[in-house]
């Protein structure tokens, strides 16, 4: 299996040498022509500065499309990352504000489905507690919101020798379920978002219910990033014998924060199909197998090996 070289944006082609930049010609020329689905897992920088974030944003998703991709991934964060808890909440709109008709239009011109992974939609008490959900949006290729998945896991972590101090339940309010799995050009998505990839329960409930492709849009801590990252991103793949797409937030956003970066792409035996790196934003273009799934799960059928739920429960009734 072999790795996806990460694009970078529309000049990408500058910066590589004549040798290195024929590979990626023959790479669009592959993904265009491929009889399987494409999807495009990207990697961007967001700032408070919501209009600049839509055109970079904007600028990676046509691209995406012209190298034939049929679904474009997005990180939780794609709208702005505020540099303060006041900057945030004023930033937030409802799902029916400019940002999102934004992404809507773009999504019926170019005729491409959109995972938009963490928008700050603001709350349905807003007027009265001024709190906001971290929300993982499908629109598809008419344009229309087909899903809507609230982050449930709330990123509440001190590491102080580390230097990560973040609150995300002080404006934010936790999901109160899950999503079922949507049906898209590329297989059966299953939407979780960032720190959620830590709680494999949510990972084996989508897969119940025939995610085929399970996505982490993230915005990942350089620190947590470096030593969690991709090992979390291979065992959920490998748990549920699920593609696993995670776009990210790379870079610093503001002088108060920086992420990891490293979008990547897993396939269900757990092999790294795609990483952006930890520098600049990009993308990695993959090509969607449901029958790797299937396959992988026909000859290591762990799901028919599992117990009954009360048997992992018997420990705590003895």
């Amino acid at each position: 299996m072999f790795r996806v070289r990460c694009i970078l944006g529309t000049f990408a082609k500058y910066l590589f040498s004549p040798p290195a930049w024929r590979e990626q010609i023959k790479l669009q020329n592959r993904m265009s022509t491929s009889p399987r689905p494409v999807a495009a897992v990207c990697q961007v920088t967001a700032t408070p500065d919501k209009e600049a974030n839509f055109s970079a944003c904007k600028q990676l998703v046509e691209e995406a499309k012209e190298r034939g991709a049929g679904m474009v991934f997005l990180p939780e964060g794609f709208d702005y990352i505020g540099s303060s808890r006041e900057e945030t909440l004023s930033l937030s709109e409802s799902l029916t504000g400019d940002t999102i008709s934004l992404y809507a239009q773009l999504a019926r011109k170019l005729k491409v489905w959109l995972s938009l992974g963490g928008f700050h939609e603001r709350g349905h008490d807003w007027e009265s507690d001024r709190r906001i959900y971290n929300s993982h949006i499908i629109i598809n290729d008419k344009g229309d919101i087909i899903s809507v998945y609230r982050k449930s896991h709330l990123f509440d972590v001190e590491l102080p020798e580390k230097g990560v101090s973040l609150k995300e339940s002080a404006f934010t309010i936790p999901g109160p379920s899950l999503t079922s799995p949507v049906q898209t050009p590329i297989g059966k998505v299953g939407l979780g978002i960032c720190y959620d990839l830590r709680f494999p329960e949510l990972s084996a409930a989508l897969q119940r219910h025939g995610a085929e492709i399970l996505t982490y849009p993230s915005a990942f801590t350089v620190a947590t990033g470096a030593a969690h990252w991709e090992v979390l991103l291979r065992a959920r793949a490998i748990e549920t014998q699920c593609f696993v797409l995670a776009a990210a937030q790379v870079g610093r956003h503001h002088e108060k924060r920086s992420s990891y970066g490293h979008a990547l792409a897993v396939d269900p035996w757990g092999e790294v199909l795609g990483d952006c790196g930890g520098e600049k934003p990009g993308m990695v273009l993959v090509e969607i197998d449901l029958e790797k799934v299937r396959s992988t799960r026909r000859n290591m059928p762990v799901r028919q090996h599992r117990r009954d739920a009360g048997f992992y429960c018997s420990l705590e009734t003895t």
